[in-house]
């Protein structure tokens, strides 16, 4: 037992040791962009001026705005974010199938957002970590109680990751310092005899423990027992006090219960890279040089420094307010200053201001906040000029959004869903409509991205009404090559109105057979009528002439 913990310990310790370099580099990001993270190479003590080495707030400022905007845009709190969905469209627009999934949205949502889940908690560290470094690691759990959801942030430092072939993360190694009275409690019966000791003399004392999570074809087959039960479950998550080669649990699992989100991968490696920071440290480095420049320059302009005769100036130079400085009394100043102004040049500080505006304005585009807003949409734009600049948009925004919706936003919603599930959350699965029953379940994203797709589709439509009132002007038949029911619910949903104000389709096809009906009864009636009425009118007409015809021959 004692080896077997001492084996998956130095594995660990090999993953550690490899990715050693990037902590002095996500150190340094730190130190100008996250100071309050900046304890990789070195801890942290309680009470430390986090912003002490920094001349300038500037660059943790818009790694701040950036962050909160991805909570802000993309994960808005006050409406539904993510909607339940399968890869059939067809299963997805059924009404039964759909009310279910949206009535599971609903619910994941409130066992996301439930305080004890500490759902905001996580992401906001998360968030901080993502537009840092480039990645996050948030640990989906179970509560103790297994009463719903539970989230943990973790540190990168303590958390190493490899991939298969396929690109996937199948490995994880996350270094776990525990409390001794918090190690019984979660692990009761299964903690070593000198925890149990220490919980009497010291209960809060840090237990160091490791959680690895590996494939279950790349453990230890031959453990004795389990044999069965392993089959069942891909992976193995084993939990171990490394101080006692002590394992306090393995289980197995069905799949990795941590989400960790990447920007931008190199080849050839699992870490990822923030690229904002990647190209914005050099300025963040450069304005931090700049503002210890321009705060001496400015010292020296305010108060200059002295050049004094060493044997006439007495007791020193006192050049506070109010001081004074006293000379030898055989001074003659005919003789020149005793104590003067060394000339200062002031003219480099407007340089100086200037290059520091350049630099956050480098930053500031680097971190995405001048392509985070909406294009302004003029009411005298054509639906042309609208649509481009919606266009651009999309163009500048997707290197953003999309792999926070991808990895991110759906890492989180999926991992969530699946412990859910395992909770029993959506009740049986009896209850779930039988189209959905080995359906895959993914989830769409509201986010500006998304709204701006969409709004797109309403200018399509505008467009495309002007292009076909110019059209029926030549042949009026073409107003078949236009599905218009289709067209204008993509548009309206698009245009940002609630799907509850379109009638489901269904219903709306029924309706308009009926009035299709009606209007073509009403036609028949009508021409009926007009027919009936045309033979009166013959009729009369041919009655009249009869009655003159009569009168004549009477005559």
């Amino acid at each position: 037992m004692k080896q077997r913990v001492r084996d998956l310990v130095e594995q660990g310790d090999r993953l550690f040791a490899k990715r050693q370099p990037l902590l002095a580099r996500w150190q340094d990001i730190a130190e100008n962009f996250y100071p309050e993270r900046a304890d990789f190479t070195g801890p942290l003590a309680v009470g430390t001026d986090f912003a002490a080495g920094l001349m300038s707030g500037y660059p943790v400022m818009v790694r701040r705005d950036l962050a909160n905007s991805f909570a802000s845009m993309l994960r808005p709190r006050g409406q539904p974010w993510f909607h339940a969905r399968t890869d059939n469209e067809r299963v997805n627009n059924a009404a039964g199938p759909r009310a279910w999934l949206d009535w599971a949205s609903d619910v994941l949502r409130r066992m996301m957002y439930d305080r004890a889940a500490q759902f905001s908690r996580a992401t906001k560290a998360g968030d901080d970590d993502f537009a840092a470094f480039g990645q996050c690691v948030i640990k989906v759990d179970v509560s103790a109680e297994r009463s719903g959801l539970l989230y943990r942030a973790r540190h990168l430092r303590d958390v190493v990751w490899c991939e298969n072939a396929e690109l996937k993360i199948d490995v994880v190694h996350d270094n776990w310092p525990l409390e001794a009275r918090e190690l019984c409690r979660l692990f009761p019966g299964k903690v070593h005899d000198a925890v149990k000791r220490c919980v009497k003399d010291e209960p809060y004392r840090e237990i160091k423990c490791r959680r690895i999570i590996l494939p279950a074809d790349q453990y230890d087959s031959g453990y004795a027992g389990e044999g069965r039960s392993r089959r069942k479950f891909a992976f193995r998550s084993i939990t171990m006090d490394c101080e006692n080669d002590t394992i306090l649990e393995e289980i197995g699992i069905p799949s990795i219960d941590y989400v960790i989100p990447r920007w931008v991968t190199m080849p050839g490696s699992q870490y990822a890279y923030s690229p904002a920071v990647n190209i914005a440290l050099p300025d963040a480095r450069m304005l931090q040089q700049i503002g210890l420049t321009l705060l001496e320059a400015g010292q020296k302009a305010v108060d200059p420094p002295k050049l004094a005769v060493g044997e006439i100036i007495q007791g020193g130079v006192n050049s506070y307010a109010g001081g004074v400085t006293w000379v030898d009394a055989d001074y003659d100043e005919r003789t020149g200053e005793a104590l003067r102004d060394l000339p200062i040049d002031t003219r480099g500080l407007n340089f100086g201001l200037s290059v520091q505006q350049k630099a956050e304005m480098m930053i500031t585009e680097a971190f995405y906040l001048n392509k985070l807003r909406l294009p302004e949409l003029k009411g005298d734009m054509t639906a042309y000029e609208t649509q481009k600049r919606v266009e651009e948009y999309i163009r500048q925004a997707l290197p953003l959004f999309e792999p926070l919706e991808i990895e991110y936003n759906g890492g989180l919603t999926e991992k969530s869903f699946e412990i859910a599930l395992r909770l029993n959350a959506f009740g049986s699965a009896v209850d779930m409509p039988e189209e959905l029953r080995g359906e895959d379940v993914r989830f769409q994203f509201e986010s500006p991205l998304q709204a701006a797709s969409e709004r797109a589709k309403a200018q399509a439509f505008l467009q495309a009404g002007q292009l076909l009132q110019a059209a029926l002007a030549f042949d009026p038949a073409v107003r078949h090559d236009v599905d218009i029911d289709k067209a204008f619910r993509d548009a309206a949903l698009g245009s940002g109105i609630p799907a509850e104000w379109l009638v489901d389709e269904k219903a709306a096809a029924q309706a308009k057979q009926a009035e299709r009906r009606q209007t073509a009864e009403r036609a028949a009636a009508q021409q009926q009528l007009d027919a009936a009425s045309q033979v009166a009118d013959v009729a009369g007409r041919a009655g009249q002439a009869a009655q003159q015809l009569q009168a004549a021959g009477v005559a």
